[in-house]
C-alpha cells in the first residue's frame, strides 16, 4: 500500500509529519501538500493508479468536513473509474486535530476508518437550488476557529431554532442564516452580521441571540448595545 498524506502541509510542520509517519510504516509514505491546489494530488493519483499497490490517502485538510469529504471522494472516484482497486480515504477529520503523527497511524492502521472512494453519488440538481431562496435579511454567523472556540455553534442553533420558532427562518419575511469563516473582528466575537443593513453583533450567550432575532429581524430595530463599530 502506498500512503499519501494530503493537506495543507507545506514548511517545517508538514515536513516533519511525513518524516514522522514514514518512520513508523515499512510502506511508502509521499507528501501532498494542496495549500495551493490539488493538481499535484490529481497527477500523482493517476500515476499511482497505474502501479499495482493499494492507494490510501490520509485527510489532513483543517477544514474537512462531510460535504467536503464526498467531494474528494468522488473527484478521486472519477480518476479511478478504469481500474478495479479503488483507492481508500480516511474519515476521521485528522487536519482538525492539527499534525498528530499519533492520530495518523492510528487512522493508517484501522479499516474502520477508512472509506473506499467508489459510489459516491451524483450531485443533486433539484430546480430549488437554481436561484437564491426569498429572504428579508441575509445573516452571516462566524464559525472560524476563534468564534468556535468562543461558542458559536451552539449559538447557531439557538439563532436557527428561534427564527424557526418565529417563522422567520428561510421564507420571504424572514432571514437566510449562513456560516461564514473568519469576520475578522475575533476579539468581539461570536460574530454575526445582518445584511442589507450592515450591521456588525458581538454575541455571547442565547439571550443576545434571542434579542437580536426578536428586535432586529422582527420588529426592525437594531440592538445598538451588541453592535460592533468600526471605530472600536
Amino acid at each position: 500500500m502506498t500512503i499519501l498524506l494530503v493537506g495543507p502541509l507545506h514548511g517545517i510542520q508538514g515536513e516533519r509529519l511525513h518524516r514522522d509517519v514514514a518512520s513508523r510504516l515499512a510502506r511508502p509514505v509521499e507528501r501532498i501538500d494542496t495549500s495551493d491546489g490539488f493538481d499535484g494530488l490529481w497527477a500523482r493519483i493517476r500515476t499511482l493508479l497505474g502501479e499495482p499497490r493499494e492507494l490510501l490517502l490520509v485527510d489532513l485538510e483543517p477544514t474537512a468536513d462531510g460535504a467536503y469529504l464526498d467531494w474528494l471522494r468522488a473527484e478521486v472516484a472519477a480518476l479511478a473509474q478504469e481500474h478495479p482497486q479503488a483507492p481508500q480515504v480516511t474519515t476521521s477529520a485528522l487536519g482538525r486535530r492539527g499534525l498528530d503523527t499519533a492520530a495518523v497511524l492510528a487512522a493508517i492502521d484501522d479499516p474502520a476508518q477508512q472509506v473506499a472512494c467508489r459510489g459516491v453519488g451524483a450531485v443533486a440538481a433539484q430546480p430549488d437550488w437554481s436561484a437564491p431562496p426569498p429572504h428579508r435579511h441575509h445573516l452571516f454567523l462566524c464559525t472560524g476557529p476563534r468564534c468556535v472556540r468562543r461558542g458559536a455553534l451552539p449559538l447557531w442553533k439557538t439563532l436557527r431554532r428561534e427564527l424557526q420558532r418565529l417563522g422567520l427562518y428561510e421564507n420571504a419575511g424572514g432571514a437566510l442564516l449562513t456560516r461564514t469563516g473568519c469576520q475578522f473582528p475575533c476579539n468581539r466575537g461570536p460574530i454575526l452580521t445582518v445584511y442589507p443593513q450592515r450591521v456588525w453583533y458581538g454575541v455571547h450567550s442565547d439571550e443576545q441571540v434571542c434579542l437580536i432575532v426578536h428586535e432586529h429581524l422582527r420588529d426592525g430595530v437594531p440592538v445598538a448595545a451588541l453592535r460592533v463599530e468600526d471605530d472600536q
